[in-house]
Formats: structure tokens, C-alpha cells, sequence
């Protein structure tokens, strides 16, 4: 089966501020960021089945440069991300995201 990754609108405001903290820190550093991201979702929608589910039917995925998880849902043939967040972070916020509407990444 081929998977293809979606997101909602609160992941990609995860993301934006993720690589605008990383940008400010170092300039091309959010860059790097994104890139480490497109890299996990490519692992992600390789075979989103590997990765063992934390609760409920939500799935994580951990970046390996940079201290973040990928938090998703499957649906059908959709990966669903429903969050972009730094490891420190508390896990509840993710939890609250299980009925995502979906965007195109």
C-alpha cells in the first residue's frame, strides 16, 4: 500500500515555529530543519506501520538531528500528522489532536 502524509493546520504552525526558533538561532539552521523533517516523513511514508503506537492509534516518529517527535495517525492511505513537537514538550498537546481537519503539507 502507498501512504501519503497530510497535515492539519496546527502542525504546520508547529513547524513554522520550530524553524523560525532554529532560523533565529542560526541562520540556515531552520534549512537544516525542514530538510531533517522531509526526511522522517519520507521514513514515515516508507512504512508508517513500523513505528509503535503511543496512545490510542497515534504513531511517533523521532527526527534524528534535532530533539523532535512526529506524532500521526493512519487513515486509510493518509498519514495524518497531527503534531511537529520538540521532545521537552509537554505530550498533552498532542493528545487534544486526534479529529484533525486535514491540509495538504
Amino acid at each position: 500500500m502507498s501512504f501519503r502524509i497530510r497535515s492539519t493546520p496546527q502542525t504546520d504552525a508547529d513547524i513554522e515555529a520550530a524553524f523560525d526558533w532554529y532560523e533565529s538561532e542560526l541562520a540556515g539552521l531552520g534549512m537544516e530543519f525542514l530538510d531533517e523533517l522531509r526526511t522522517a516523513y519520507a521514513r514515515i511514508e516508507e512504512n508508517p506501520l513500523k513505528y509503535e503506537i503511543q496512545k490510542w492509534d497515534i504513531r511517533r516518529a523521532l527526527t534524528r538531528r534535532f530533539p523532535y517527535a512526529v506524532y500521526f495517525m493512519i487513515e486509510g492511505s493518509d498519514v495524518v500528522v497531527l503534531a511537529v513537537m520538540n521532545t521537552a514538550q509537554d505530550p498533552g498537546r498532542w493528545r487534544a489532536r486526534r479529529s484533525p481537519r486535514i491540509s495538504e503539507p
